[in-house]
């Protein structure tokens, strides 16, 4: 009975031992066809906290692991990061990566922002280019949260530490003086503007007063310019009119004088070439005639009327 039991105990073990190998050999097997995506992320800045094995997370998803973690030789200052992620996850363009930093010392690679319809990050060949500098497809980086705010932790305790030298120098003893005599002058400007309130106000409604004044005269002024525009609408324009006409009249009794000098033309013409010539000759006639009349009326007046049939008498000679 007793070695029936031991033969019963070595066959469990040896079954055991196989299951265990049979177990073995798969997770071999599964490692030799290990299928995940391997990404690589230049990160330029600290990556405090992330190591190899560290957590890869898809909007907060557990989606792979970090497998390598190193300076970049060509530029040190970038730290290239290369992940594995389960081939479920898309990992389309516009996805990026962030340092999600603790306060524990852990920190893990976040995956984030991919835009549905488009293409997988990828490369065209596993030989180094743009977008693969180390043969593998790319996934851009982003400061994020806390990594960004403990990688800028030393320089914001820098600033933070000059802010406070410059206010002891700003607020020390001969600046607080100054400081005192300025909050004196104020308040006694303040009090000085309240001592003149009432001429203060005065001031103001009299400019209000002006100003309601400055709108009536402008109000006056448009009605001005309106009844302006009215008189020369009524008056100035039918004036217009009037003279407009008289003008037209003019012209028309100026072009019949001119038709009336043309047509006297010719008749001038002979009046002055034939009329006033043979006037003048008449006037020469009468002047001759009247001078005949006066020689006879002279010699009537003196010898009576027998001059004019008779001779004129010899007067008598007289001897020595």
């Amino acid at each position: 009975m007793e070695t029936r039991s031991n033969h019963v105990l070595v066959g469990a073990v040896v079954l055991i031992l196989l299951l265990v190998l049979a177990l073995f050999t798969v997770w071999l097997a599964r490692l030799g066809t290990n299928t995940d995506k391997e990404f690589d992320i230049f990160f330029k800045q600290a990556v405090d906290g992330v190591a190899k094995g560290s957590a890869v997370t898809y909007s907060g998803v557990p989606s792979g692991q970090v497998k390598e973690i190193e300076l970049w030789k060509p530029d040190p200052q970038f730290v290239r990061v290369r992940v594995a992620i389960n081939p479920k996850t898309p990992i389309l363009q516009g996805t990026f990566a962030t340092v999600l930093g603790s306060f524990t010392g852990t920190s893990t690679v976040s995956l984030d922002g991919g835009i549905a319809g488009r293409p997988e990050i990828g490369c065209a060949s596993e030989e180094p280019g743009p977008g693969c500098r180390m043969g593998k497809p790319e996934i851009p980086p982003k400061a994020g949260g806390i990594g960004a705010l403990l990688a800028s932790a030393p320089k914001l305790l820098e600033n933070l530490s000059t802010l406070t030298d410059r206010l002891t120098v700003l607020l020390g003893d001969k600046n607080q003086q100054s400081i005192a005599g300025i909050l004196a002058n104020t308040n006694r400007l303040s009090g000085a503007l309240a001592d003149r309130g009432p001429e203060i106000a005065a001031t103001l409604a009299q400019t209000r007063v002006a100003i309601q004044q400055a709108g009536d005269a402008s109000q006056k002024i448009g009605d001005l310019a309106a009844t302006t525009n009215g008189v020369l609408a009524q008056d100035v324009k039918p004036a217009m009119q009037n003279l407009n006409q008289a003008i037209g009249s003019a012209k028309k009794a100026a072009d019949s004088l001119n038709d009336v000098i043309v047509a006297a033309k010719p008749g001038l013409t002979t009046f002055s070439k034939q009329t006033i010539p043979e006037a003048n000759q008449l006037v020469h006639d009468l002047r001759v005639s009247t001078q005949a009349l006066s020689s006879i009326a002279e010699k009537v007046d003196q010898r009576g009327a027998g001059a004019l049939v008779g001779s004129s008498r010899l007067p008598d000679y007289k001897g020595k």
